[in-house]
């Protein structure tokens, strides 16, 4: 039997997603769903700004990607920055069974929440996703604000 892949592996397929979201101009984060056995299902970034649509974050594009599933229960969604409430209640709305949060310095979204929904929650609270959107937010201040929604 193969050897699941660690978190921190696992969000290295986030963290290349949002680093090609900001070499595409965008907002610089990242999403990845994987399988039960760690199979990578679905990968995606922030696309807001290229694409013209405020409803296209990471998780939704990542989960998107993944397509139909008879059930969510048994995957992971990995993110570079804990997901807002919009991507929270997808999580929710879905059944996904575990998020792995890469940081959750730079924005607390909703992750709380669904730990006391059930899901469980790891926040690696990784030094690079953290540099990545602090940089983000110290250069583009617009495009950070307008996707939080301030």
């Amino acid at each position: 039997m193969a050897e699941l892949p660690l978190p921190a592996e696992l969000l290295s397929v986030a963290l290349a997603e949002a680093r090609l979201g900001l070499r595409e101009g965008g907002v610089p984060i990242g999403a990845a769903l994987f399988g039960a056995d760690g199979e990578l299902l679905g990968r995606g970034h922030n696309r807001r700004v290229q694409d013209g649509d405020p409803s296209t974050h990471a998780e939704t594009a990542a989960f998107r990607a993944a397509g139909r599933l008879r059930g969510y229960g048994r995957t992971t969604m990995v993110t570079t920055l804990s997901p807002c409430w919009y991507c929270s209640g997808l999580v929710r709305q879905f059944g996904i069974g575990q998020v792995v949060i890469g940081e959750a310095r730079t924005f607390q979204g909703g992750h709380d929440w669904l730990a006391e929904q059930g899901v469980r929650i790891t926040v690696l609270d990784d030094a690079e996703c953290i540099a990545l959107m602090r940089e983000f937010i110290a250069t583009r201040p617009d495009l950070w604000y307008e996707d939080i929604g301030e």
